[in-house]
This record gives structure tokens, sequence and C-alpha cells, in this order.
């Protein structure tokens, strides 16, 4: 642990920080404890880069932290010779957005390195498409995703447009560990950057660029063409950055019918309508739903704040209520609705890859199996699927179709490397339509496949754990269950256990270990009997620990009473731990 108290002093005293940093710290004087959760660590790069509170501090998210940060991948752009290739900059609608953006635009400009920023605010799949078009080394993209009003984050993407992996992200790491001293940073003023020719904006042009390729992900037009104007839309970007892109992606594909919600249209940091902006959470569907009803719509979706994540609710005609699907079941959806599609057109090549992180559900094995295509699993967090991406384009080996991650994220096509809900939403509009035209909703094509595949039910709980005694508390949990792995869990034997931190997945009956052949990740997977699973890892963005689980029913009524128990088992489990 650091000496905080001497820190703290150092930025009350230095007159390196500005007087309004001084005086939010004067602020807390009195507050020991306050002062030592600012100070006590480095806020650190997780699963996607920087994410943390704004405010005051080494373990905040202020312009500091992110100087520092920029200056850290400055120097290993340097030493990588690739500052002539710039660095693209993108930021959502979050408090400090925009002022963390330019701070990092200046920090690239003083040591020589041109930066790309967008004029206002862009979806985060559009700066993965950014980095790409623009030739750029690296990318920034200010955003905290779907955290609650009061975070920001700073995540890093290399130049394949993926979010950096290794050795990247490691050192990148390295060097920003290294600037001890936050006003030995390099910055210059915005005068001085354009001077330099090292400070670019951008935006009409890589609009238009990216959403032709959404478009360009289309396989069935001709159902949209025929079903247009009888699917209902209701849409809400949840204050963020999804607005403008998804309604000109709908329309100039030409669905007629969308409504936006209007108290979730304009972009706003404070998530007014919402305690936090989560397509996953029922609270950002209850607008949304109530114009659905109103207008008897097809479908309610939702993007998060940097739009890469989508929510959906569909409407069963049958019972008239609108449900809502997971990202395992979205994602599935989609998987299967494009593999059709392509193989009706026989445009499914012999080394077709479907990617999904150990965290997904089953279903999608299930689905890619179907369609005689490879299926790929990696760690959780869509840059692994970005780097298969990757390592297929250098080997010239496997065709990648399509990638999902549990967490209500996917990309259809390679033009980006990041989940995009901008295309996603697009797709589930196209797989509507084509439904539509077989008298089908989206709902009877899920019941559909689980009737085809079984009725693979997935879920997530999660335990919320802050500060520093929430961590060890995390690392606890994770330590015993790594050194005593349960012989069964809810009532299903464990098959097989994998430690992705050792790189082993052991078979309980025989003791035969091998290798996961997957980075390190600090991340236990119990393979149970029945085609049940369990999974636990520490959130790389949130102070949480995570437990994935699923179960394969009969019925969607048996699926639902299996997922309800084990969920119920996994935490009394849990809770005998703490």
């Amino acid at each position: 642990m650091k000496d905080y108290r001497k820190i703290y002093e150092e930025w009350l005293n230095n007159p390196y920080f500005d007087e309004k940093t001084k005086e939010e710290l004067r602020g807390i004087a009195g507050d020991e404890n306050e002062i030592k959760e600012r100070f006590y660590m480095d806020l650190e790069f997780g699963t996607a880069g920087l994410r943390g509170i704004i405010g005051a501090g080494i373990n905040r998210m202020n312009i500091y932290v992110v100087r520092r940060a920029t200056q850290g991948l400055a120097n290993y752009i340097i030493k990588q010779g690739g500052a002539e290739k710039g660095v693209a900059i993108a930021y959502d609608s979050r408090h400090m957005s925009p002022e963390f953006a330019e701070e990092a635009a200046l920090t690239l400009a003083a040591n020589g390195i041109k930066a790309y920023k967008f004029e206002s605010l862009r979806p985060t799949p559009e700066l993965s498409f950014a980095v790409r078009e623009l030739g750029c080394i690296a990318g920034i993209n200010i955003t905290a995703s779907h955290n609650p009003p009061e975070y920001n984050g700073y995540k890093v993407y290399w130049e394949d447009g993926a979010q950096f992996t290794p050795p990247h992200d490691k050192g990148v790491t390295e060097e920003v560990l290294a600037i001890e001293d936050l006003s030995t940073v390099k910055t210059v003023t915005v005068e001085e950057a354009k001077a330099s020719g090292k400070y670019q904006i951008i935006g009409k042009d890589i609009d238009d660029k990216y959403i032709a390729q959404v478009k360009a992900q289309v396989v069935n037009q001709d159902a949209i063409d025929q079903m247009q104007d009888q699917i209902r839309i209701v849409y809400t970007p949840l204050h963020g950055t999804g607005n403008l892109p998804v309604r000109r992606a709908l329309q100039e594909i030409g669905f007629t019918h969308v409504t936006v919600v209007p108290e979730q249209e304009l972009p706003d940091g404070d998530f007014p309508t919402v305690s936090y902006p989560n397509p996953e959470a029922k609270e950002a569907f209850e607008l949304g739903l109530k114009l659905a009803k109103e207008q008897n719509a097809d479908l309610v979706l939702a993007t998060d704040p940097d739009a890469d994540r989508l929510g959906v609710y569909v409407k069963d005609d049958k019972s008239g209520d609108y449900i809502p699907l997971t990202g395992n079941m979205s994602g599935s959806l989609l998987c299967e609705y494009v593999l059709s599609q392509k193989q009706a057109r026989n445009q499914i090549p012999a080394d077709g890859q479907v990617v999904k992180s150990i965290v997904s559900t089953n279903l999608i094995d299930e689905v890619a199996k179907a369609y005689g295509v490879e299926l790929i699993e990696v760690l959780t967090g869509f840059k692994w699927i970005g780097q298969q991406i990757l390592k297929n384009e250098k080997s010239g080996k496997g065709t990648y179709l399509f990638g999902m991650e549990e967490s209500y994220g996917c990309l259809i096509g390679t033009y980006a490397r990041d989940k995009d809900a901008v295309s996603a939403t697009v797709a589930l509009c196209e797989a509507a339509a084509y439904y539509k035209t077989k008298g089908m909703t989206l709902w009877d094509a899920m019941v559909e496949m689980y009737e085809k595949y079984g009725y693979c039910l997935d879920a997530v709980k999660s335990i919320g754990l802050s500060g520093i005694e929430g961590l060890a508390k995390i690392q606890a949990i994770m330590t015993q269950l790594r050194e005593n792995t349960p012989a069964s869990i809810g009532g299903y034997q464990v098959v097989s256990a994998r430690d992705y931190k050792l790189d082993t997945i052991r078979d309980i009956a025989t003791g035969e270990v091998k290798p996961t052949g997957l980075p390190a990740s600090n991340v236990l997977y119990y393979d149970l009997e029945d085609g049940a699973w369990v999974c636990v890892r520490p959130s790389g963005t949130e102070p949480k620990i995570k437990f994935y689980y699923g179960v394969k029913g009969s019925s969607l009524e048996d699926g639902k009473k299996k997922q309800q128990e084990l969920g119920d088992a996994v935490m009394a489990m849990v809770e005998a731990m703490m």
C-alpha cells in the first residue's frame, strides 16, 4: 500500500495540480478513510483499461490520471515505432468525457503523436472501426459503459481495432506505472497542438463509412423490404451515444416505424431516468415498455451509453406480453439467424467459426455444431474475440462469422473489433422482419431454437464487495474454491474443473489434467453433469465477484426451475464461505 497521506499532501501543495482539485481535497481533510480510498493505490488497468469514480486522487478518474495513462501509452507507442500512425479518440455522454478526451489528445500531441479526436460523442464500435480505417497504432475511448453516473473510464485499443491484449496491455501498463511523478507528464495547449499538425477533428467522413459497414452486414434485404412497414420498433439510447447512428442505420435500410423513447433520447451524464444505464436491468426498459404497449410494438431495444451492448424485449403475440431476452438469448438468436441465412445462400465457408466467451451459453455450441462451423472459446472480454479475428487474418486460416459474450454484446462482420450494438440492433430488426414473413415473432423463433437444441438457460449473480476489504474478500473466495474443488454443486456432480489461472482442466473421475490453452486469468469453471455448469470470476470493471451458471432443461418450465435451484445452490455455497 502506498503512503497515502504523503501523496495526499503532495497533491495539496504541488503547483502542478489546479485549485479546483485542491479545493475538493481540502474538503475531505477530516475524513481519513476517504483520503485512504483515494490515495492508497493507483487506479489500475482491468479487462477494459481504467475505470473508476470521477474525483481527485490517484485512485480516481481525473485529468491527471488520464494524462498519466496517455503519457504511458505515448511512451509505449514511441518504443514500438508507431508514433507516425497516430491515435483515434472517442468519448461518450458521461461527465468529464469531453474533457478527458481533450487531455488525452493534448498529451499525445505533446509527444509528437497525432490525435484524431471525434468532434462529439460516438459509439465504442465506431472508435474500433476508426482505428482501422485511419491506420492508427492505437485508440482511446473515454467511457465507463453501463456503470453508474459517478464513474468514467479510459479504454485502450491497439492497431487491429480491438482492446489491447498481451503483450501490449502489459507493455502500456508498465509504462504508465513507471510514471511516479504526475507533474512530469507532457501536455500542450489546443493552439500549440493544432499548430504542430498533431491534432485533427474527425466526424462525418468516418460516420458515413462506419454506417456503410453496419448496413453491409444485412443478409436478407428482401425480408426488410417486404415487412418494413409492418414492423414497429421502440428504441432507447439510455441518454448515450446510440441515438443518431441507430436511427440512421435503421432508416437507411428501410424501417419506417421507429420510435425513440423521448425522455431518454438526449445525451445526459446524470442518466436521470435510471439508477444506472444498464440494458441488462429491468428498470432501463420501464419507459420503453410503456411506449411499446401504447404502440403495439414488435420489439423494444436499448443500447448502453457507449452503444456496444444491446438489451431486448420481444412481443409474444400469443400472450400479448413483452419478454426480455438475456444477452445469451439475443446472441444465440442472432447467431442462428445469421448462420441460417448464410447457409441458405451457400455462404458458410469450410473454415467458418463462431467465437464465444467461456461464460457464455452452451446454446451457442449447439448452433455452431448444427451449421458445421468450429466453435472457439475465449476468455471474458470482447478483446479476446477481436484477437481471434486477428489470429485468423495473420494465419490465413479460419473465417469469422459471429462472436458474442454473455454480457449483451456481439459482432457480425470484421469491420470493427469490439461488440457493436448499432449493428446488433439492425440485425435483430432484420431478423424480426424475416420471421414475420413466416408468421413468427422473435419469441416464436427463440422457442423454436430451444425445441431444436434443448432449453439451455443461463444466468449470472454477483456480489458487490467494494474497497480494500472487499478486494481481500473476493480473493479469499477465489483461493478457497481454487484449493477445495467442490464435489457437487446444487445436486450436480462436478465432472471437470478448469482453472484458467493455473492453465489446468482436471477430469474429476480420472484425475487427468490437461491445459486450457488460454492466457492466464483468475477464473474457475466447473463442468457439471446433465449439461449444467458454473463459472466464478472477479469482475474486471467493477468491485464485484461474479457467478455464472447454466442448465439444460426439457422444457421452458423445467429449465427455469433447474436454473433457479442451481442459482440458489451457488449463492448458498458462497455465503457459507463468507
